[in-house]
């Protein structure tokens, strides 16, 4: 079977697990209600434009964050990147704020902002930036020796050996540093939603829990996780067509 098709098989065993666990007793149809129920009322939701309101507040602060985090990223990751003091300097920086969860920040996030989209906007700068960041430095940190003092022997300038040299070697980096991104602004974007309040399919989700509404909560759901398959495609199709000149999207399309 091929790849596509064996992954819409296992989409139906997935759904029909899930259509017969409640029909059979063997959980609680309160608490999951059947999947073709919650598919209904998914299919329901997409002809309302309250629906399409919440997915664009959430795909604006995603989209808003995202960029924001990879401009910033990528700048201060090339400065820090091509100096040996200053990724000397602020490593232990790196280190120490790196792994605090942006979770932690949403009590910050909401005395400064409120429950608007700022506060939302703060978590997903903050988590996306380090996966851009250090995906970054580790680029910068793979550029051939050999290849800079070629260039330097050739009169480059370091702007030239910027875009000749350290960029090419540093783009693969770059995007797999933006598709991780891209996967963890969503998550923040719903998250920061769910708790904080501010306006999107999290808030939502939230409103649907604590009015009783589960099949609509679990039709939220479900196009919480539809645009996340929909923007790994898209983070997907964006590497192949940039990275088609890389030894290893060369293989993929080979293979």
């Amino acid at each position: 079977m091929s790849k596509p098709l064996l992954g819409l098989v296992g989409i139906a065993g997935f759904l029909l697990i899930w259509e017969v666990c409640p029909r059979a007793g063997l959980v609680d149809i309160r608490f999951l209600p059947p999947a073709s129920e919650v598919l209904g009322i998914l299919l329901a939701d997409l002809g309302l434009a309250a629906f399409w309101a919440a997915v664009g507040e959430t795909m604006t602060a995603w989209a808003v964050g995202l960029v924001t985090a990879v401009i910033a990223a990528v700048v201060l990751g090339f400065v820090v990147g091509s100096s040996t003091f200053l990724r000397t300097f602020t490593y232990s920086l790196v280190e120490f704020m790196r792994p605090i969860p942006s979770v932690a920040l949403i009590p910050l996030a909401v005395l400064l902002f409120g429950v608007k989209i700022e506060s939302s906007l703060m978590l997903i700068i903050y988590a996306s930036f380090w996966q851009v960041f250090i995906q970054v430095l580790y680029g910068v940190a793979d550029v051939d020796n050999v290849a800079m003092q070629t260039a330097r022997s050739y009169g480059l300038k370091a702007t030239a050996r910027v875009r000749h040299v350290v960029f090419p070697t540093a783009l693969p980096y770059l995007m797999t540093g933006i598709r991780l991104a891209a996967a963890v602004a969503l998550i923040l974007a719903v998250t920061a939603e769910l708790v904080i309040g501010s306006p999107g399919l999290g808030r939502e989700i939230a409103l649907a829990q604590s009015g009783g509404a589960i099949s609509s909560m679990y039709a939220l759901v479900l196009a919480c996780g539809l645009l996340g398959v929909a923007i790994n495609v898209a983070m997907r199709w964006v590497e192949r067509k940039t990275l088609a000149w890389h030894s290893s999207v060369r293989s993929e399309t080979v293979v």
